[in-house]
């Protein structure tokens, strides 16, 4: 049990909501990231651009082809699915710029990788002006919770690049299973 606990959240990929659109690969994730506080990592492709504020060194975010992953660590365990409702609720705009209506494509999938409990989400949010040129945005929530800490992994895609273009759904769910907490390997 505590090699799985090791495991990169890579392993979620094997999950069914999150294994559509596999099958194209996507740009190797040779760039390393840390954020400042050093208490977790991910990878992209070279050239894009890792923010990870001294000021808030546990809000980290990371950029490029057109998408965008946010991760959020608290340096506690907060309960799971009220943590997950807020990191829902991380949009790329204020609630009043955006439609109260979202597109679900899958909500409160639930997951244990070893003693941490996990919840993945997927829907459509429509803005009331366009974000990098679209309205309307795929927003794939992933809450990790346990052993002292709490995750939200938010990955953002423009819908229509999302539907269209299997290298940058490939893209960003690598990107997102490549977080990984200090205490992994």
């Amino acid at each position: 049990m505590k090699d799985l606990a090791r495991a990169s959240l890579a392993g979620l990929l094997l999950w069914p909501p999150l294994a559509a659109g596999r099958g194209e690969e996507p740009a190797a994730l040779t760039a390393r990231h840390r954020n400042a506080a050093d208490t977790f990592s991910l990878s992209t492709p070279p050239g894009w651009v890792f923010d990870s504020r001294a000021g808030r060194p546990e809000v980290t975010e990371a950029r490029g082809d057109g998408l965008l992953v946010r991760v959020v660590r608290h340096d506690t365990e907060i309960g799971l699915d009220s943590l997950h409702v807020e990191c829902m609720l991380m949009r790329l705009a204020p609630p009043m710029d955006t439609s109260p209506q979202v597109d679900y494509e899958y909500d409160f999938v639930s997951g244990v990788l070893g003693e941490r409990r996990m919840l993945d989400s997927a829907f459509v949010v429509h803005y009331d002006e366009p974000i990098d040129g679209h309205r309307a945005w795929r927003q794939r929530n992933l809450t990790v919770v346990g052993q002292g800490e709490s995750l939200c992994v938010v990955g953002h895609a423009p819908l229509a690049v999302w539907k269209k273009q299997k290298a940058a759904r490939n893209l960003l769910n690598s990107v997102i299973a490549s977080v990984r907490y200090r205490s992994w390997p």
